[in-house]
């Protein structure tokens, strides 16, 4: 038995200096068991695998812009201001805005958002029949949209009109605004093409973020001035606040400046 293990001993000497007990090959241990060699880890120095990368998602975006293009809509070229709401039309708050609106006897610009309008043809038709203007606000509200392919944004506006003439047949969609004011020379082409002028805005209180009512008035309080295109929501979320904070700054407006639609 000693001689026996004595001579396994040799032989997995042997196997070590020999240079034979690679990873992966059996080595012989001094007591005549027999095992795999363990993997030593990667050299520090070997070059990792390469990472394949990820296969491209067909729908080429251009860069986030970082400056308005040219021929925005950016002011009404006269004393008075125009009012613009946007996100809707939302059966919980339009009807609202509108019942103010012919309070004061004034009219406004709705923005629209496509599959709203879809879902509530019968507050485009009220928002015609009182005689408001109608804008396109795209289809879902795509901040990106204007970073598409030229056929995806076309493909959206031409949606979006289908959708607001199925309610109103022959009403003018004489304007087109992008969402978030996220606007590419391409969107404001498209636009163009279609019949339809970019409409920015020049005074923006922010009540998509929801301040309290009086935020909101003292914001366009502050800021209007002749010709002011003021950007408001009557869709989107809650707008309780915007509602609450109408028929001040409407007062305020048609005192200081009036109030019309733009043209």
């Amino acid at each position: 038995m000693k001689a026996r293990t004595a001579l396994a001993y040799a032989l997995g000497l042997l196997l070590v200096l020999g240079g034979c007990a690679q990873p992966g090959h059996t080595v012989v241990a001094a007591d005549g068991s027999v095992s795999a060699s363990p993997t030593p880890p990667p050299s520090p120095t070997a070059k990792p695998t390469p990472r394949t990368q990820p296969p491209p998602t067909g729908r080429p975006v251009r860069p986030k812009p970082t400056k308005l293009p040219p021929g925005l809509r950016r002011t009404t070229g006269v004393r008075p201001v125009a009012l613009t709401f946007d996100d809707g039309p939302s059966p919980a708050w339009t009807p609202k805005v509108l019942d103010q609106l012919r309070t004061a006897r004034v009219k406004a610009t709705f923005c629209l958002v496509g599959r709203e309008a879809q879902r509530h043809p019968e507050l485009v038709r009220r928002i015609v029949r009182e005689g408001h203007q109608l804008c396109n606000h795209s289809w879902r509200h795509n901040l990106d949209l204007g970073r598409l392919p030229v056929a995806e944004i076309r493909a959206d506006l031409v949606r979006t009109n289908k959708a607001i003439r199925a309610a109103v047949p022959g009403a003018p969609i004489t304007f087109y605004r992008q969402p978030g004011g996220q606007w590419t020379p391409e969107v404001v082409a498209v636009a163009k093409e279609l019949g339809m002028h970019a409409l920015h805005w020049s005074v923006d209180p922010q009540d998509w973020e929801k301040p309290p009512a009086k935020t909101i008035s003292k914001r366009v309080v502050a800021a209007v001035r002749p010709g002011s295109i003021v950007l408001l929501h009557d869709g989107g979320g809650d707008r309780a606040a915007t509602l609450a904070a109408c028929p001040g700054v409407i007062a305020d407006l048609k005192r200081r400046f009036g109030v019309a639609l733009l043209r």
